[in-house]
């Protein structure tokens, strides 16, 4: 008998410690980013913003332990939905990271159609945002059109009657173009779309030239920015067209690259690290400090990401089968955002507000200085399409 209860002690004692180690798995986070080719830097300060976020929470989120599986995508829808595939039959069930429009729609209808969640650190494409909504897709940082519908608030507010617009031929480019004609009043010259990899914009210079408007607004990213602006600036449009962008346009990485190029041009965004806020003066001091470098937009956007699935999962403990109970907890958004205000409308995309930013030196480095605030509480334009 006495064998048997020490037998039994035994057994129960070997149960509750796996159950202890079971309990302490930490939940994979499949990262699927674009770390390589010239847009790389975008993935890279996405990955760490993430990353950060994890490495205050002590290796966890929303005091869950967590495990970021990290994929390059190289910008390739193909390697996009390859990673995707293989995290899922690995059993990943909650997916971030991707950075590229084009990507994204690769990746996250296999991602639902397996029942696991997506929530966007970046891209947010309109065909997401009505009909296509789903109950596991979220975007935590804006709608594609977002940041373009302010840019035309912007424009009106700036006084610009005539204006060339110019994007890659691409969903987020055509998304960019459409937001913008949807607020803009003037009148919009020319439509100009290039290539998503283009890096010489000198055909698009003389054009924009010879229409001679009163400004330019134009969305290309990464690499493609810091050629045009550079371009831009050597044509000398920049000292006669006035030049206003989205601030994933002239980012912090790509104004330490096109230098004195871009002083002077509008941004429009809904964060900038000049703002004053003590969430958004902590990270920045804290990015820096990790990093040896300031964030970008999407550095923040990340590290916001982060912070909301964190919260999504201490409310269910880490147990993503609580699937009412975990997207109720990220659709509420009770995280401490970078940009000072969050909410989710019912298609579960953000309502927030937008900035004009001014390139303007501050010492020895140019910075995005907060002008004045151009829309409040903007819910895009997708959301009455979607039955959630």
């Amino acid at each position: 008998m006495v064998r048997n209860m020490i037998r039994g002690g035994l057994c129960a004692l070997l149960l509750a410690g796996a159950g202890a180690a079971q309990a302490q798995a930490p939940v994979k986070i499949g990262f699927i980013t674009t770390l390589s080719t010239p847009a790389g830097y975008i993935g890279e300060d996405e990955r760490d913003g993430f990353n950060l976020a994890i490495k205050q929470g002590g290796g966890k989120l929303g005091g869950v332990p967590v495990e970021l599986v990290v994929e390059d995508d190289a910008l390739k829808p193909a390697n996009a939905k390859q990673a995707a595939d293989r995290m899922l039959q690995s059993g990943i069930k909650l997916f971030t990271g991707v950075n590229f429009s084009n990507v994204l729609a690769a990746v996250a209808p296999g991602v639902l159609r397996d029942g696991a969640y997506y929530v966007s650190l970046n891209p947010g494409p309109s065909t997401f945002a009505g009909e296509k909504c789903d109950k596991n897709y979220f975007v935590a940082s804006y709608q594609n059109d977002a940041y373009h519908s302010a840019g035309g608030h912007a424009a009106n507010e700036l006084g610009y009657k005539r204006v060339v617009l110019l994007a890659p031929n691409y969903q987020a480019g055509r998304d960019a173009l459409a937001g913008f004609k949807r607020t803009y009043k003037g009148e919009v010259v020319a439509e100009i779309y290039t290539k998503l990899d283009q890096s010489d914009f000198s055909v698009e210079m003389a054009r924009v030239r010879s229409l001679a408007p009163d400004a330019v607004y134009q969305f290309h990213p990464g690499g493609a920015g810091i050629n045009f602006a550079k371009q831009y600036a050597n044509s000398g449009l920049n000292k006669t067209v006035p030049m206003l962008m989205p601030a994933f346009s002239m980012d912090g990485r790509m104004l330490a690259a096109s230098g004195a190029s871009a002083e002077g041009f509008y941004t429009v965004g809904m964060w900038s690290t000049e703002m004053d806020n003590p969430q958004s003066r902590a990270f920045v001091k804290a990015f820096t400090e990790t990093y040896g470098r300031k964030p970008t937009d999407y550095g923040m956007q990340a590290y916001d990401t982060a912070l909301l699935i964190g919260s999504a999962l201490k409310a269910v403990n880490g147990d993503l089968s609580k699937g009412d109970a975990f997207r109720a907890a990220l659709l509420k958004g009770d995280f401490p955002t970078l940009r000072g205000k969050f909410r989710f409308n019912h298609n579960q995309h953000p309502i927030q507000d937008y900035y004009l930013m001014r390139i303007e030196r501050s010492g020895n480095e140019l910075v995005p200085k907060v002008v004045r605030k151009v829309v409040s509480d903007d819910q895009d334009a997708y959301a009455g399409q979607c039955k959630l």
